[in-house]
């Protein structure tokens, strides 16, 4: 679910029989509840829209900031085979790895 650029991840909480939505990439945290994909969107809204006035009052830039760089581990044997296909393309294995999720992005339509 999308509202004004902002993405939230809804699941089920089966002890208030509801849906609950997590806004993501915030640099705190912010949810909603919801009953029915009507009720999720406005409060969604809702909820956005308080996180975003508290950060305003306090100076806050309410999006996470992203470095560029993260770990990741993966099998020496999944590392082997990166390492070789990229060899082969006269990559850089972090040159093959950043075209290989941006691929993934794109085919989900998320890129």
């Amino acid at each position: 679910m999308t509202q004004g650029g902002f993405h939230a991840r809804i699941d089920y909480d089966e002890d208030t029989d509801l849906f609950r939505g997590e806004i993501l990439g915030l640099t705190g945290g912010a949810d909603f509840y919801g009953s029915s994909p009507e009720e999720l969107r406005r409060e969604f809204r809702k909820s956005l829209d308080v996180f975003l006035e508290v950060c305003r009052e306090k100076g806050i830039e309410p999006r996470r900031q992203y470095s560029g760089k993260f770990n990741l581990r993966i099998s020496p044997q999944l590392h082997e085979q990166l390492a070789l296909r990229a060899q082969a393309s006269d990559k850089s294995l972090n040159a093959f790895a950043q075209e290989a999720l941006e691929r993934s992005l794109a085919a989900s339509g998320n890129g």
